[in-house]
């Protein structure tokens, strides 16, 4: 019979005695926690989505538009500006235009550009989800004391800083859109 070593806990650049541990190394045991977390708590968030038939992307899009309002975001500003990255903007876009929540606008002197805005029904649907979406994250992360989540953001935002930054397309990098 073979016997299975033990994974060994290591993090980078520490030179102290290997010890067992079912991670291989504490980033990695940081990221599947963060992978769990954002497992559970999108669990609640797409409840709450699929009450009003959109995707927790849809609703980010329509909110980026709506705090831009009045003006309209070209495609990929607004692509870039979503908390997830959307592959195929054009299709997420479609479906929104397609309940009339949307509306795109080509610039005359430049077809090519397509740009976004939120119509009245958008800003409509948005405000009839208002009180739902304020309560699931009260249900998400509400347990947590106001300290404990100011330390929490820093802390996400530092653990992607320099992945953001190396994307060239990143609107920005502090904003979590």
């Amino acid at each position: 019979m073979t016997k299975v070593k033990p994974s060994i806990r290591r993090r980078a650049g520490d030179r102290e005695a290997e010890q067992p541990h079912r991670f291989e190394s504490l980033e990695q045991e940081a990221y599947l926690n963060l992978w769990r977390t954002y497992d559970r708590l999108r669990a609640i968030e797409e409840g709450v989505f699929a009450e009003f038939d959109l995707s927790a992307q849809q609703y980010n899009a329509l909110r980026l538009l709506r705090d831009a309002a009045p003006e309209a975001l070209p495609t990929l500003v607004l692509a870039s500006r979503l908390v997830s990255r959307a592959p195929d903007i054009t299709r997420l876009v479609d479906r929104l235009e397609a309940r009339s929540l949307v509306r795109r606008e080509r610039l005359a002197h430049n077809r090519r550009v397509v740009r976004i805005a939120i119509t009245a029904e958008g800003d409509a649907l948005l405000e009839q989800m208002a009180e739902r979406v304020v309560d699931c994250g009260i249900k998400q992360l509400g347990h947590l004391p106001a300290t404990d989540l100011g330390t929490l953001i820093e802390l996400l935002k530092a653990a992607r800083r320099p992945h953001e930054a190396a994307d060239a397309g990143a609107a920005t990098i502090d904003s979590p859109a």
